[in-house]
């Protein structure tokens, strides 16, 4: 289907807004009245601007407290409607969107409304134009979409339609019952369909519709459902997005345009309205790798742990370090990131050692590209020797490169066979795997990044966590596949300048934490020290083995339990903007130690030390 954009989604001028429209694909906007009035640019240019960029112009919109008013405001209201019916025939916009009305003036009074809506489609029919009335949600009579169109029945007329909007409609309520009325409204009628998602709040509906609207797939609403019911009428027009979000009015209209376009993309994969490549979810973290001008403070931190350099790249400075099922790769080359946002948001990225990428076990690597190429992330361009593995690699929203890759499968190029061997001493343990990998986002793309790491990925998406930080509150989501064998908590940090809120991290899962520890406190290693005030809050809520405790306070290992099972879990400090942690999941616990990370965060900004790499 079309798809379409208001500009009021995006940040930035009107010449801005379009352009950025125009390169995510979208094949039409709604221009909002007040872009209009801000820009320089006379109708005829926007007009020409829009054709030059392939966009039509598919609403303009609002108009405001037009209907149920007295007279003499009446026929005030028909002269704006004039002049603005003017403007648009020289925009070439032919639909224009009216709100139900909020006005005090406005009467209680269906038959007046729909013989005043009559009136108003009578003016725009001569000037070609159709109006798409629109129950707001917070509307002072009018604020249900069934009611709107029973208004625009009675008044019978062909230039008067109705627009149907996803977060009005959604907000009032969540029972599928209550969208069966659409399928009285013939599909002709209605005139445009609005979208937009919303995360689950409890607060006044205007200022959740103004400050917390967010893209299909990125709330809590169900678009998709109320996507079928309205198809199932015949309408034709476009899916248009119409968000009102601080976060985005804020950030890049390029970066956001994409995402707005993507998620009508899985929207319509949802609801079953376009075909994609299938998800290809990944199995397994094959490696992660590291970039760092100075490994040696990494080095210490990886032999601490008993990490082993077993191999090396054939043509590029990278090396292996394995322990156990754990890989990381070492990167000493020159750190480029073309991709990544993290540059212009909270810090140099090649500042100090960065956490740059991630290898993804695909179980069909080649069709988990198809499907990221699908939906706006294209596969990055590799320098590679020509005896390297083929490998696709995406970019994340935040410019981490996701490696769709294969170890030691015969029948699919394997990232391994491009490392040679080196000689190396046996670990004294062979147990990590890694358990998660924590990455911070920049801190307006969050819901971005859970959509991405949903649609394109195939992961699935947990309940979004709020943690205090000193300095602020993290909001913290994280996406897993079925199996758990794949986790990354996607993460806000609370100030976008901090490096401590945005440095990232590696969990490496033992099956038994406390000796791990141990060796590498032994080895030299430094691990985050926790208050004494947290472990007398533990000896409180639970009650420990004969010395157990005071083990947890001499190593600086945070515990968390719940109705399924135990989490133990210590950090290492930070080098550059990255820290590990060592995990110990007991029966079936699935989080992250959400209760402690106020804790953690706190000491690791208590810790303020240089550090070096």
């Amino acid at each position: 289907m079309r798809t379409s954009i208001a500009t009021v989604s995006l940040s930035g001028s009107l010449t801005e807004k379009l352009t950025a429209a125009a390169r995510a694909g979208f094949d039409g906007v709604e221009i909002f009245e007040n872009d209009l009035l801000a820009s320089s640019l006379a109708p005829e240019e926007i007009r020409a601007r829009c054709a030059d960029l392939g966009l039509t112009i598919d609403l303009y919109q609002p108009m405001r407290d037009i209907e149920a008013v007295p007279a003499e405001q009446f026929a005030r209201n028909l002269r704006r409607a004039r002049h603005k019916f003017e403007v648009m025939g020289r925009l070439g916009a032919d639909t224009v969107l009216v709100c139900s009305s909020v006005s005090p003036l406005a009467a209680d009074d269906d038959a007046l409304a729909a013989e005043q809506l009559s009136r108003l489609a009578d003016l725009a029919q001569d000037f070609g134009i159709r109006v798409a009335y629109e129950a707001l949600a917070w509307g002072r009579h009018v604020s249900t979409y069934d009611h709107a169109w029973r208004i625009v029945e009675t008044a019978g007329h062909p230039a008067l339609g109705t627009c149907l909007d996803s977060f009005h409609i959604l907000s009032r309520s969540s029972d599928p019952k209550d969208l069966e009325g659409i399928a009285d409204i013939p599909g002709e009628k209605i005139f445009f369909l609005q979208l937009a998602d919303a995360p689950l709040l409890g607060m006044d509906v205007l200022q959740w519709s103004r400050h917390h609207r967010c893209f299909p797939g990125q709330g809590g609403f169900d678009v998709a459902g109320l996507v079928k019911h309205v198809l199932r009428t015949g309408y034709g027009g476009p899916l248009s997005l119409e968000v009102f979000n601080d976060v985005f009015r804020q950030a890049e209209a390029g970066p956001t345009a994409v995402d707005g376009r993507r998620s009508l993309l899985i929207l319509q994969e949802e609801a079953g309205i376009e075909a994609l490549p299938v998800p290809a979810a990944p199995t397994g973290v094959a490696f992660a790798e590291l970039v760092t001008r100075d490994a040696e403070p990494v080095v210490a931190v990886l032999t601490g742990l008993g990490f082993a350099r077993t191999a090396r790249h054939r043509g590029k400075p990278v090396e292996l370090w394995e322990q156990g099922a754990a890989r990381i790769l070492l990167n000493t080359g020159p750190a480029a990131f073309p991709h990544s946002r993290l540059a212009s948001r909270g810090g140099n990225p090649t500042d100090g050692t960065t956490l740059a990428a991630i290898g993804l076990e695909s179980p069909d690597p080649a069709a988990a590209a198809r499907r990221a190429e699908a939906l706006l992330a294209p596969v990055l361009p590799r320098r590679r020797a020509a005896e390297d593995a083929p490998l696709d690699a995406v970019a994340a929203p935040d410019g981490t490169e996701l490696f769709l890759c294969a170890t030691n499968r015969p029948e699919l190029p394997n990232w391994r066979a491009d490392f040679e061997d080196v000689p190396h001493s046996p670990a004294p343990s062979d147990d990590f795997r890694i358990d998660h990998v924590a990455l911070t986002q920049p801190w307006h793309h969050f819901d971005e990044a859970v959509l991405f790491h949903r649609g394109v990925l195939g992961l699935d998406a947990q309940e979004s966590v709020d943690v205090a930080d000193p300095y602020g509150l993290l909001r913290s989501r994280a996406v897993t596949n079925a199996d758990g064998s794949v986790r990354f908590p996607l993460t806000v940090g609370a100030a976008p300048g901090d490096g401590t809120a945005q440095a990232r991290h590696i969990a490496l899962a033992t099956d038994d934490v406390v000796a791990a520890a141990r060796r590498f406190t032994e080895a030299g290693g430094r691990l985050l020290r926790i208050p004494t005030n947290y472990y007398d809050d533990l000896a409180a809520r639970f009650e420990f083995a004969d010395g157990e405790l005071e083990t947890y306070r001499d190593l600086g290992i945070l515990y968390d339990r719940d109705a399924h099972g135990v989490f133990r879990h210590c950090y290492t400090h930070t080098v550059g903007r990255v820290f590990l942690e060592l995990v110990q999941r007991d029966g079936g616990y699935q989080g992250y130690g959400a209760a402690n990370a106020p804790v953690r965060l706190a000491a690791q900004h208590a810790v303020r030390l240089p550090t070096a790499g």
